[in-house]
């Protein structure tokens, strides 16, 4: 069994979920981006804003799910500019052990689904606190 979760606070969507948490401990989130909860595009132009969003959005889908960061085992990383990785990686090590990263692919996109869109990130975790919460 599956539970589809669309939580309060996240951006809307369209056609995919932010987080799906199937029967036993796996959560999967669909690529998160920098969306604000009002659906406006946050920090046109500014990698570090538009990355900070995407690590709110997936903390809030791992929320709903029963999770948290701290459960993340795999992230792939999509980046339209490859000058942005540092940035990228300084506010990702604020919301990771440094002792023990999740596994990780990176990949450079020619474009993302919205031409401000800079980064987007997925994730898959674990949900460690019971029933996931619809």
């Amino acid at each position: 069994m599956e539970h589809i979760l669309r939580p309060e606070g996240a951006p809307p969507v369209n056609g995919y979920s932010h987080a799906v948490r199937f029967t036993g401990p796996m959560v999967v989130v669909s690529g998160q981006v920098p969306v604000a909860p009002d659906g406006a595009v946050v920090g046109v132009g500014d990698a570090e804003a538009q990355v900070r969003q995407v690590y709110a959005n997936l903390a809030t889908a791992l929320e709903a799910a029963g999770s948290g960061l701290e459960h993340i085992v795999k992230l792939t990383v999509y980046l339209t500019d490859l000058e942005d990785l540092p940035t990228f990686r300084r506010v990702r090590d604020e919301h990771q052990d440094a002792e023990r990263p999740p596994a990780c692919s990176l990949v450079r996109v020619a474009g993302l689904v919205h031409p401000d869109f800079r980064v987007e990130v997925e994730a898959l975790a674990v949900a460690p606190d019971g029933p996931a919460t619809a």
